[in-house]
């Protein structure tokens, strides 16, 4: 189900307002306000079914997602700056300072499932972002260079235990085809060397 919009509160003695204690100046609080979250969440929106629970503020695991990826945290350090950082607290939506986090840290692996290729709309934000603001130029899109050395690649090394096994199997199978007999071939499995 939908996340339900949070409720706008007038006033509280008793808690302390993030916009009243931060810089407003802080490059986070700039970037927070020049995000369209709400695009961002009709963008989202079909993922969500019509029954159930009501799911997580799309602002509040997107916001976490972009801090993750700016600070170069993991989804562990995040959450644990989060609680901490009243300017984490502000850009991922919340009014008032939080001292717990509020939801599992096991969501935002959960979320991040749920988006799949959905998850390029907020690449798309930032660079729209970027550009809106001139932080990135027209002429910078000319040339893009993908990294990705933090992609699973299918390549096995020889120091893999599969190679070693398949290299002495091998060379179990050369040894019998030119009549040299093993006591114990090695990598046989035990009921195969009686």
């Amino acid at each position: 189900m939908r996340p339900k919009k949070p409720e706008t509160t007038e006033g509280d003695l008793f808690r302390a307002r993030l916009d009243q204690i931060i810089n407003l100046k802080h490059e986070l609080v700039q970037l927070g306000t020049r995000i369209d979250w709400d695009w961002i969440d009709r963008e989202i929106a079909p993922l969500y079914s019509e029954k159930g629970r009501p799911g997580i503020e799309s602002r509040f695991v997107g916001g976490l997602l972009l801090l993750k990826h700016i600070y170069g945290l993991s989804d562990e350090g995040v959450c644990h700056r989060w609680v901490y950082d009243p300017y984490f607290q502000h850009f991922t939506g919340f009014e008032f300072f939080q001292h717990a986090f509020p939801h599992e840290r096991s969501d935002l692996s959960h979320w991040r499932k749920r988006l799949g290729s959905e998850l390029e709309l907020l690449l798309a934000e930032s660079l729209r972002v970027a550009h809106q603001t001139g932080a990135l130029r027209t002429r910078d899109l000319n040339r893009v260079t993908v990294d990705t050395t933090v992609q699973p690649k299918a390549i096995t090394f020889p120091i893999d235990a599969k190679l070693v096994h398949a290299a002495i199997r091998g060379l179990n199978w050369l040894g019998r085809a030119h009549g040299l007999g093993l006591r114990h071939p090695i990598g046989a499995s035990p009921s195969r060397r009686r």
